[in-house]
């Protein structure tokens, strides 16, 4: 069964916790999106300190759509942060940076968004917990699923065969079986889940669609 994490795409952090919530009896993580106009055309909520108040019994990832990543991963490496997801794109040096979140004794995924050739996450595969295909434009949610990341998704897939490959993006239950078929392992979804009605059997049924 393939793994189903909800995307907290919010404008405050009282809106990241009621949605926090509402998910927390079906899932086992929490995918907080954060932008903050630099990486993105728009902002998201984005303040790293809020996490030190925060109660759930999840774990979260969190989705780092921010330029400078070589010195501002350090404001993630917080108690309740399980894992950091940052852009190649966004760093000089991505290597480094994962290096450090490593150090740091958090798990790391490396994501790029959909015009960077998959190549780009070749050096990773065999040393980030993750690595993640944006299936849109890094920012909003509700963006439509671009369909060439399944050919990116199948030749990290066959190249690294034990990679865990995280999708981002446009994910419904169309476009996460093909994602599953293509090889991904983790679907992350925003809009299918909680514009659903119906949040338990979204998440159930996104589980099921390989």
């Amino acid at each position: 069964m393939i793994e189903v994490i909800p995307a907290i795409n919010a404008e405050s952090f009282e809106e990241v916790k009621s949605k926090i919530k509402l998910v927390e009896p079906h899932v086992k993580w929490a995918h907080l999106d954060i932008a903050d106009g630099t990486f993105t055309p728009n902002t998201l909520w984005h303040n790293a300190s809020d996490l030190l108040t925060l109660e759930t019994p999840l774990l979260v990832e969190v989705h780092l759509m921010i330029s400078d990543m070589d010195t501002r991963w350090q404001d993630w490496i917080l108690p309740k942060v399980d894992r950091i997801i940052f852009h190649a794109e966004a760093a000089h040096d991505p290597e480094f940076v994962l290096n450090k979140i490593k150090e740091s004794k958090k798990e790391v995924g490396v994501a790029i968004s959909p015009e960077t050739d998959w190549k780009k996450l070749k050096p990773f595969c065999r040393v980030a917990d993750l690595v993640q295909t944006l299936a849109v434009p890094p920012g909003r949610a509700g963006q439509a699923f671009k369909p060439d990341i399944l050919d990116k998704i199948k030749h990290i897939r066959k190249s690294h065969p034990k990679a865990i490959i995280e999708v981002d993006g446009g994910i419904n239950l169309e476009t996460g079986k093909k994602c599953a078929h293509a090889g991904a392992n983790i679907l992350v979804s925003a809009n299918y889940i909680f514009g659903s009605g119906d949040i338990k059997k979204a998440i159930e049924e996104l589980k099921n669609v390989s």
